[in-house]
């Protein structure tokens, strides 16, 4: 059997589950490849590791087509994904609508579960955000860091903190079971990326990588995007 290998976010990975019996039954090829941080994704395309296909940021997207690592013609969008706040399904749901807020949800937590804060579009904006906030340095003990978001939620799923929050890409919280989507961050920390879905130049099978595109971003697809976290 043919499998189109991906090379994706770990923003996607829900996605991509829920589509694969589709997949099979349109086009008779299965689906493998990996998830995780998109900047480590990135690198694997470039040091070689075969895939068909690529979901990442709009951005890298945009890059590795300068590259000519992915075929510009074969780019689509799949959706916008915000980056929110998450905590285990059986604690109170958090809110923070204002900056004031954030920082002290955050204060109050005492293990704060992210992806890589250098490689991961959620992890880098939490930094950042903790830098904003002026409390990086008092919060730095309470991280909790781990390769992607969706490792992240399931540590903070299994964690035995007595306030734990995690905040990641809403499709990753979503796909996870034991924690709850607690909202977006509030104007003036919020981050919302598009994410990018193209065949690579070296695609051992872009026929199907293609076909797997279109039935990501298809009209078909949209209900099944918006509950997976995707908006258009």
């Amino acid at each position: 059997m043919t499998t189109v290998n991906i090379l994706s976010g770990g923003a996607a990975q829900g996605l991509v589950r829920g589509l694969a019996d589709a997949f099979k039954a349109q086009t008779g090829a299965g689906i493998d490849g990996e998830f995780g941080a998109v900047g480590i994704m990135a690198d694997k395309l470039r040091a070689g590791t075969p895939a068909d296909l690529v979901i990442l940021t709009q951005a890298l997207l945009a890059k590795l087509a300068e590259e000519k690592l992915v075929v510009p013609s074969a780019i689509a969008d799949v959706g916008r994904v915000e980056t929110s706040l998450a905590v285990r399904s059986r604690d109170p749901r958090v809110t923070a609508t204002t900056e004031s807020d954030l920082r002290e949800v955050l204060r109050s937590a005492d293990a704060i579960y992210v992806p890589d804060i250098k490689a991961s579009t959620a992890g880098q904006h939490v930094a950042k955000v903790l830098n904003q906030l002026g409390i990086a340095y008092e919060v730095a003990s309470r991280l909790k860091i781990f390769p992607n978001g969706a490792t992240a939620m399931r540590e903070l799923a299994m964690s035995t903190a007595t306030r734990p929050i995690g905040c990641t890409q809403a499709t990753e919280i979503i796909a996870t079971d034991g924690i709850a989507l607690s909202g977006a961050l509030p104007p003036g920390c919020e981050l919302v990326t598009m994410y990018t879905a193209g065949v690579t130049a070296r695609a051992a099978h872009p026929k199907e990588a293609a076909a797997l595109i279109a039935l990501l971003t298809g009209a078909d697809s949209k209900q099944l995007r918006q509950r997976a976290g995707f908006a258009g």
